[in-house]
């Protein structure tokens, strides 16, 4: 066996996604083990924050980075414990980190995270910072998971798209001759958790329930809609930089007697139009969609995206593939790691627009 530990924390805000995972030499991906560890609320806030400058951040930037360290740590500790391992065991814990800003146009991209607490606080090695080699290389430096789907869900003769609907939104195009693209699609979550935060003081709308109450408002759909953003062409990639609630702030403004259940609504049917609309522009044809990330959970935006890619599309949760929707970016990033152990290239340059296949990663031993 040759175990590794994937660690992801999204764009939600809402936790670390962890699983324990098998790779055997041929690539085969076996799934031992998974847990979660929610953010504190005072973290939530504070990671919030730095997705914009403000006062002392870099002290505040350390300071969550130690707290994430410890977070992570815990998630570890509970996949070692409750499959019965040693850290010893583990070759290398995956760990993404957490975005709290991405401007590739710039040149960087910022994962906050302390991978040398990590690899103290496991005795585990760790290999963390998996963007900034793409976009030395000319990449977006995201998405990354193309790869990892391909690995994980490509089927010969077949065309599946897979669509990561966490706080933004991606998709892969598993083309069936082995080609692969994708891209960051626009908002997923992120400005629907944000309006129910807003509103009712909750961190997300479970299974689409608020949404479910309230009608599309045609004019602010248009409106954002409208964004230069979406019709861009690949490689692109975008955050929170750009899909923040002032972002939505400015549109509503032109909306201000529209009912919260309305707009909540109208942020849901963008997440499933935006995706629809990108996954047409690039797939001719395709077998499938399969959805995974917390999205995958909203039974109203599922049914928004089901109407927007029409009845003869099969749309599904990457669970009938195997998969929990919940478990795919975790298991990415052990994948990632692998990856790194064995010197093979993690990323697609046709998707990030990189000049060429790297090595991802850096390493911090145990």
């Amino acid at each position: 066996m040759t175990l590794f530990i994937g660690l992801m924390s999204g764009t939600s805000l809402d936790g670390v996604d962890g699983a324990l995972v098998d790779f055997a030499d041929d690539g085969k991906v076996t799934t031992l083990g998974a847990a979660y560890v929610a953010f504190p609320a005072t973290l939530r806030v504070e990671l919030m924050a730095l997705q914009a400058a403000g006062p002392n951040e870099i002290e505040r930037e350390a300071l969550a980075a130690n707290t994430l360290a410890t977070l992570y740590a815990r998630c570890v500790s509970q996949l070692i414990e409750e499959n019965f391992l040693t850290p010893e065991k583990v070759a290398a814990i995956g760990v993404h980190g957490q975005t709290i800003r991405h401007r590739p146009e710039l040149g960087f991209t910022r994962q906050t995270n302390n991978p040398a607490l990590l690899a103290e606080l496991t005795g585990i090695d760790v290999i963390a910072d998996f963007r900034s080699r793409d976009i030395a290389a000319g990449g977006q430096g995201a998405p990354l998971v193309p790869a990892f789907h391909r690995a994980l869900f490509g089927q010969q003769d077949q065309t599946r798209v897979l669509a990561n609907i966490g706080g933004i939104a991606n998709i892969s195009i598993l083309k069936g001759d082995g080609a692969t693209l994708g891209f960051d699609t626009g908002p997923g979550n992120a400005l629907m958790d944000a309006w129910i935060k807003r509103h009712q003081d909750k961190e997300y709308d479970a299974v689409g329930a608020w949404a479910a109450t309230g009608r599309e408002i045609p004019g602010l759909l248009a409106a954002m809609l409208a964004e230069p953003y979406f019709a861009l062409p690949a490689p692109k990639s975008t955050g929170r930089d750009l899909f923040h609630p002032d972002w939505l702030d400015g549109h509503l403004a032109a909306f201000a007697d529209a009912a919260p259940a309305d707009v909540q609504f109208t942020l849901t049917k963008l997440t499933a139009v935006s995706l629809a609309q990108a996954i047409r522009a690039s797939a001719a044809t395709f077998d499938a969609v399969y959805v995974c990330g917390g999205g995958a959970e909203n039974a109203t935006l599922m049914n928004l995206l089901q109407t927007a890619l029409g009845d003869q599309v099969q749309v599904a949760s990457t669970a009938v593939l195997g998969v929990a929707p919940n478990r795919v970016e975790a298991l990415a990033f052990a994948w990632l790691a692998w990856r790194f152990t064995r010197r093979e290239a993690g990323n697609l340059a046709a998707v990030t627009g990189a000049k060429g296949e790297r090595i991802l990663g850096a390493l911090y031993p145990r």
